[in-house]
């Protein structure tokens, strides 16, 4: 179940329907000032561009009034005294305006895209930090295949409304707010004609762009879920496969893909819709100011140069309408998509850096944990009262059955999770006192399946460095790989440390892949070392390799070993002995175990991680 809020009730309104584009503007405003100048070259090339289009037919009236009054025809201009002048300048001027308004709407274009882009990029990096600045519970409940659609799709869908829809919309919005300006001082009984359709064509627009936004919310949901879908599907195929789930798998994948198809043909039909009626109210205005006009004309309100300047205007004031109707459907699609972003952006992380927190020194690795309540829910704690103290440099093993609260520990220590009520310190530092990265820079982990990423041997190794793999020097990166014991087998791979592993580091062994953390961990080198079922699912050869790695790794650090091994548990200084979130047996690891052996012989202990 997704852990992002539900989708708000069905809007009512134009405006009601795209609340996502405006609760967008405030995260667009902190990288509004580094895009300054192209937006202000972008609003003087539109106001530049808007001022060709208002004087594009004139040099048409001229030329029309001087052929008809050369003729001999009555008009109120009267016939030029040099019709080939007017004719000539009419066609230098009509090139001049051209080309002005070309230039104008091309550095427009490229402005308002590039800033628009830019912005849009920004907003896709600030999701990305703040996806992994967020909480592991929010991670535990939101779907990956849907958090990587808001990510690329929908971020993708506003960058390319921005550009295709709402730039030309916004600069055809203005251009009709300066004509209805102009056509009014031309002749104010033909644009009360002219301006009849609009209340008919926003009634008609609100409803169904309601709709439309309506449809392509519900679109946009159903997409994440394909996503969804295909990423658990994909990423699971050996059990896929081993299990014969193919044709389940297929069906259940048909079934989503045929509900994106259906929303988004009824969101294509109601767009389409509102584009053929916007042509019907057009074509009625169109017809009534030519009726209207011509009446005009031949009562000598009007010249004839005049009326073909004021169908040109119309032409060009319906355009916005016409455009509305026909990017109604991207631009909704655009204001579920930023819906969607702007929802993971509001996202807050239930740990962070408090207000006094500031980063720290390297510290010796004294870990306490003082009277710490935790649970995943208020009402349903894991951990109940633990009170722990790990010396520097001493080995702590930490047993016990499935459930009792073992990897819960880990978390708090990492701050992956703060505690309830109690306290976790290390170095007498509350963890809560200190920043987010500066507690995990402290500890340096290796897991049970330790995954690796889908680049190169030589940067998996370096990303265990705080300052990134370029604090790190190939001689260091060597120099951990020995000591993880994996500078042999790398080396005789094709491509040695450059060599490209696939995702998850599935190309390798999981020897391969755990000695390779172990490097990670060597180049980290963090006063505290967590040991999270580090060698269980080696066989006995390659476990014999890893854990003598693991002992050069844990050298003078502090040490604690998550295990349900019990031969592991032997290696340590002591041994914690975990039930129901409580400490029920602490001391020395033989004595630990032979207190415990019913529980180790029944196998509870032994097989289930908590």
């Amino acid at each position: 179940m997704s852990a992002l809020p539900r989708p708000r009730p069905k809007p009512t309104s134009i405006r009601e329907a795209m609340p996502g584009l405006r609760r967008l503007v405030p995260h667009l405003r902190g990288h509004m000032r580094s895009q300054r100048v192209l937006v202000g070259g972008g609003l003087t090339a539109m106001f530049l561009e808007v001022a060709m289009r208002l004087l594009e037919p004139w040099p048409l009236k001229f030329v029309i009034d001087g052929v008809i009054g050369s003729l001999g025809a009555d008009i109120a201009t009267g016939a030029p005294q040099d019709l080939q002048q007017v004719l000539a300048l009419a066609c230098l001027g009509l090139l001049a305006v051209v080309g002005l308004r070309a230039v104008a709407s091309y550095a427009m274009t490229i402005c308002f895209a590039l800033a628009g882009n830019r912005l849009l990029t920004s907003v896709r990096a600030d999701a990305f930090a703040h996806l992994q600045r967020l909480s592991l519970d929010f991670h535990d409940r939101a779907r990956t295949g849907d958090l990587v659609q808001r990510l690329t799709s929908d971020v993708g869908r506003l960058k390319e409304v921005a550009v295709t829809a709402a730039l030309p919309l916004f600069g055809n919005v203005v251009t009709l707010a300066v004509m209805l300006v102009v056509v009014f001082f031309l002749d104010w009984q033909l644009a009360l004609c002219m301006i009849v359709v609009f209340p008919v064509f926003l009634l008609t627009g609100r409803s169904v762009t309601s709709r439309i936004h309506t449809v392509s919310r519900k679109q946009r949901k159903a997409e994440g879920h394909l996503a969804t879908l295909a990423t658990e599907t994909l990423g699971s195929m050996p059990v896929v496969q081993a299990y014969t789930l193919e044709e389940e798998m297929q069906q259940r994948f048909a079934s989503n893909n045929l509900k994106t198809l259906k929303d988004g043909v009824k969101a294509k039909k109601l767009s389409a819709g509102l584009e053929r009626s916007t042509d019907v109210l057009v074509g009625l205005a169109t017809a009534l100011v030519l009726w209207v006009g011509a009446q005009r004309v031949l009562a000598g309100a009007l010249t004839p140069g005049e009326l073909v300047v004021f169908i040109t205007y119309l032409k060009a004031a319906f355009k916005p309408m016409r455009d509305l109707a026909k990017y109604t459907g991207r631009i909704a699609q655009a204001a579920a998509s930023a819906e969607r972003v702007v929802d993971l952006l509001e996202q807050e992380p239930k740990v962070r850096d408090a207000s006094w927190a500031r980063p720290g020194r390297r510290l010796r690795g004294h870990v306490e944990f003082d009277g710490v309540w935790m649970g995943y829910e208020p009402d349903r704690p894991v951990l109940h009262g633990i009170d722990l103290r790990i010396h520097p440099g001493e080995r702590v093993a930490v047993m016990g059955p499935s459930g009792a609260g073992k990897s819960s520990l880990v978390g708090l220590l990492t701050r992956a999770r703060d505690p309830h009520s109690g306290s976790v310190r290390l170095d007498g530092f509350d963890l809560r006192d200190l920043t987010v990265h500066d507690v995990r820079t402290q500890v340096a982990m290796i897991l049970q399946e330790s995954l690796l990423f889908a680049t190169s041997i030589r940067d998996n190794i370096a990303m265990g460095a705080p300052g990134g793999t370029d604090s790190v020097t190939d001689e260091q990166v060597v120099a951990a790989a020995r000591v993880a014991d994996a500078h042999e087998f790398i080396t005789r791979l094709p491509e040695g440390y450059d060599t490209v592993v696939a995702e998850r580091g599935t190309t390798l062994s999981g020897g391969q892949r755990q000695r390779i953390a172990i490097a990670r961990a060597v180049i980290r080198d963090a006063p505290v070392v967590v040991l999270d079922e580090a060698t269980t699912g080696l066989d006995a050869e390659t476990e014999d390799e890893v854990v003598a790695a693991l002992a050069r790794l844990t050298r003078d650090r502090t040490t604690l070993i998550i295990t349900h091994d019990p031969e592991a548990a032997r290696g340590a200084d002591r041994l914690v002995w975990l039930e129901d979130g409580r400490v029920v047996d602490s001391g020395r690891p033989g004595d630990v175990l032979a207190r415990h052996a019913e529980e180790i012989d029944e196998g509870g202990a032994l097989h289930a991680v908590g």
